[in-house]
């Protein structure tokens, strides 16, 4: 995995392939390869959608190899949403047949002259791009079923649906699971509006004929990688909770910890939470003959995902994950999980972040375009989104926009993106998180959940200002460089409260790598990403100032604990002092 492929989509007659060796990224994966490219060489202030931004695509560090848990794929650009440098993850199959493949990145570069649409074809024996305008505006279930008829069923693709192509700033990019289907998404900041911006509709993998990736040192790392498995499988919420219920699993723990933003982040408790709760939807999901327990992509042993059919018995979409559970369930005001699922399909299939239209959506409902409950309504809204009506394009830009442009005071977002699952009242820690992520309201940035509710890690009181800095930069830090690995951000339950774990990763990618990297050498990966995504903001004009929460979370109190966020602007200023 040493070749990043440059595609120049603007180059004079047409789009040209250019191989390179990793040179100066060498020793980098994942969101470190792409945050590195982005930050050295993308202009901080050119518009996100010229042809001066790229989109850079890279496995993991450990992708492709037989290391468990480690098929994540980091997507990374200047982000159209939020102005900042943006990097999502998604799970699906990509990462590990790219890296098997032989490619640590793929850049998509300049814009075409044309309004012509590509696909690119990867396959081992080369690459190729072919003009396609039979594919424009295709749904991703559509486009992949076609990609299937032209090239078997054993390839991956990354791809954007409608959303994508209409450039709109919640759009994301579509990544297949196990059973080829556009499941997995690299949703926040809409990086799915950058790679249509270049044009390229969907690239298609073949990785047939390929090996898995060797270790330098096949003993040591079938041993750490052994060991690894071992203590993911012993950890209750690893080796419990998410392969039991899945991540909506965390519901019922959310809302009876008065911190489910419910009616767009007005209180914190749901009346309908045990309604479209994990245990309710794994249940559900057996009874229709769907599956509760699911790995996104080969390789998973925490298998948090699952599979949801309608009530027919048929297949619908995969098993929605909690945060899009509660933003198109509890922040709405409904209840119906067989909605929330119908919602959750048309997402994927338009192309669009489950956490900004559900966001978008309570706002829209807010300002009196439908009533909160309403589940007919907003699957109506969202339709609105995949056919790009005037109203949809409103909605498809994200919470901020919408807000403004209907006149709405009360936005729940940072730096234009908006706010997940969890209300930073009543969880301070992840309000530190919002406020300070370099991309923007992130609960991924710096998961607090972990430790201010689940006590993983050791305990912060959710309610206090205190610790809440520390809790955040350590977590940042750690996010960071797990999300080089290419490992899934669930093992850090196993690694915060297990340090032979942890050990046993970095055994991994020293056996692998022939490295010899200590706990140490990881806390300073995650520092110098942080420090290259930081600078490259401030270059884009970003200040402290932009490190706040909305201005209502300091004013009003969230009941049932009638908290508000409490966290001081000079501490916010502090995260990042190592």
């Amino acid at each position: 995995m040493g070749k990043i492929l440059r595609i120049n989509m603007g180059s004079e007659g047409g789009p040209t392939i250019v191989e390179e060796p990793l040179g100066n990224y060498a020793g980098l994966g994942g969101r470190g390869l792409t945050s590195a490219i982005v930050s050295k060489e993308v202009p901080p202030q050119c518009h996100p959608l010229s042809a001066e931004n790229k989109l850079v695509i890279a496995p993991g560090l450990l992708s492709g190899t037989a290391g468990a848990m480690s098929g994540r794929l980091s997507v990374g650009c200047k982000s159209p949403l939020t102005g900042t440098i943006k990097e999502a993850n998604s799970g699906g199959q990509p990462s590990q047949v790219l890296a098997r493949l032989g490619y640590a990145a793929i850049v998509l570069e300049g814009k075409p002259k044309t309004d012509d649409l590509y696909k690119v074809i990867i396959k081992n024996d080369g690459v190729k791009i072919e003009k396609d305008n039979s594919l424009k505006m295709l749904p991703n279930y559509d486009l992949v079923e076609r990609m299937k008829s032209q090239y078997g069923d054993k390839i991956a693709c990354i791809s954007i649906g409608p959303a994508g192509e209409m450039r709109l700033a919640a759009a994301s990019v579509a990544c297949t699971d196990t059973e080829l289907r556009p499941t997995r998404h690299a949703g926040r900041g809409g990086v799915g509006a950058v790679m249509g911006s270049k044009q390229v509709k969907v690239i298609v993998l073949d990785d047939t004929g390929t090996k898995v990736r060797q270790p330098k040192d096949p003993e040591k790392f079938k041993d750490a990688n052994k060991r690894f498995v071992e203590g993911l499988q012993k950890h209750p919420v690893t080796g419990q909770g998410l392969p039991a219920y899945g991540t909506n699993v965390l519901t019922n723990i959310i809302n009876e910890a008065g911190a489910y933003p419910t009616y767009n982040f007005k209180q914190g408790n749901f009346a309908g939470a045990s309604k479209i709760s994990g245990e309710t939807l794994a249940e559900l999901e057996v009874k229709r003959g769907g599956v509760a327990t699911h790995g996104c992509h080969r390789g998973c042993v925490i298998r948090c995902s699952g599979i949801f059919h309608d009530k027919d018995g048929k297949y619908l979409t995969k098993q929605p994950e909690y945060e899009t559970v509660w933003a198109h369930g509890g922040n709405c005001g409904i209840d119906d999980l067989d909605a929330i699922a119908m919602i959750d399909f048309w997402d994927d299939n338009y192309g669009l972040d489950t956490i900004e239209m559900g966001a978008t959506i309570a706002v829209a409902m807010e300002a009196g375009l439908a009533k909160f409950g309403d589940a007919n309504a907003a699957i109506q809204l969202i339709h609105e989104v995949g056919k790009g009506t005037y109203l949809g394009k409103i909605l498809g830009s994200g919470a901020a926009v919408t807000a403004k442009v209907f006149g709405i005071e009360r936005a729940p977002v940072v730096k234009g993106q908006s706010m997940p699952a969890y209300d930073p009242r009543a969880v301070q820690g992840i309000g530190v998180t919002y406020a300070t992520s370099t991309m923007g309201a992130d609960h991924t940035a710096g998961y607090a959940i972990a430790s201010n509710i689940l006590k993983i890690g050791g305990h912060v009181d959710p309610l206090s200002p205190e610790g809440q800095i520390e809790l955040s930069r350590n977590l940042q830090i750690a996010t960071a460089a797990i999300d080089s690995t290419g490992m899934c951000l669930f093992i850090a339950f196993a690694l915060l409260d297990q340090p032979e774990t942890f050990q046993a990763l970095i055994d991994m990618l020293n056996a692998f790598y022939g490295l010899n990297l200590t706990a140490d050498s990881v806390t300073e990966l995650g520092k110098s990403i942080l420090k290259m995504e930081r600078e490259f903001n401030m270059k884009a004009g970003f200040t402290k100032e932009h490190d706040r929460l909305p201005r209502y979370f300091y004013t009003e109190p969230i009941a049932p604990h009638n908290v508000v966020f409490k966290v001081k602007d000079e501490d916010l200023d502090k995260v990042f002092n190592w």
